[in-house]
């Protein structure tokens, strides 16, 4: 795809890297050569990027992609997972009272290593795949207060994140609007919660739809931030996607790096 030119310093919350190269869905998917090479195109200056999908514990695969950002414009989030189930139903209350914390889950020792770990400058939660953390994981999020960036969607719906995480002292990045996938009726809830949680934001990965974000950046325009959806979308897309939008320009340069830099502080310049 050809370069695009535009006036913009444009950061990116939400990218996927894979570290082991036999589980590429193919050549080149998650790689870290590519996914710099196709930052560059689209303008793209810096990148949060953190691991995919794994059984067990995310730790090897965590330090790996840590590894992989050394001198590459790329800043590391740790994956982290859990025992409790994210549903809301009589058989999610019930699977969660007889849960518990293994070998295999993030534990509270484990966000503190991250945490003061310089490698890794926030964490990622995945609930419908990984599991939801339990309490006292949650509590040591709050205590070391770095952002999270959360998987939104027909799995987790923004009414649970607000039940679940919202309460807790820590910046919340509810990707994909919280609609994943595509659910127009989750972003409009998801925006509709900008007005009472503070510390909730929402990235712009996969969206797709105009008018959503439009009106999440024209009624909150601090709280919109700038997320490609590498490698299942490519950034110049992302990018067009917002350069595209009946807004402002100067809520542009908020969603592509004010907001971005403000929230996680290894993005700013």
């Amino acid at each position: 795809m050809l370069e695009l030119e535009h006036g913009f310093r444009v950061v990116d919350v939400h990218a996927r890297l894979e570290p082991d190269e036999q589980r590429r869905p193919r050549d080149g998917m998650g790689d870290p050569e590519q996914l710099e090479r196709e930052m560059h195109q689209a303008g793209v200056v810096r990148s949060v990027v953190f691991p995919g999908e794994r059984d067990g514990s995310y730790l090897k695969a965590n330090n790996a992609v840590a590894r992989m950002t050394v001198e590459r414009p790329m800043v590391a989030f740790a994956r982290v997972n859990g025992a409790r189930d994210p549903g809301t139903g009589p058989g999610s209350t019930l699977r969660n009272l007889a849960s518990s914390r293994t070998e295999e889950h993030t534990s509270p020792e484990d966000i503190e290593q991250y945490a003061y770990d310089d490698r890794f400058y926030g964490f990622k939660i995945h609930p419908p795949t990984d599991g939801l953390p339990d309490e006292e994981v949650l509590a040591e999020l709050a205590s070391v207060s770095l952002p999270v960036i959360v998987h939104g969607g027909e799995g987790f719906p923004p009414e649970t994140v607000a039940e679940s995480l919202l309460a807790y002292d820590f910046p919340v990045i509810l990707s994909h609007f919280g609609a994943h996938p595509l659910r127009r009726d989750l972003m409009e809830r998801a925006i509709d919660l900008l007005e009472t949680h503070d510390n909730l934001y929402l990235d712009t990965s996969a969206v797709r739809y105009r008018r959503p974000m439009e009106r999440a950046i024209l009624e909150h325009p601090d709280r919109v931030l700038f997320g490609s959806g590498v490698p299942s979308v490519h950034p110049n897309v992302a990018v067009m996607e917002i350069l595209t939008l009946d807004v402002p320009e100067d809520a542009m340069r908020k969603v592509f790096s004010n907001n971005p830099n403000r929230v996680i502080e290894a993005l700013a310049p």
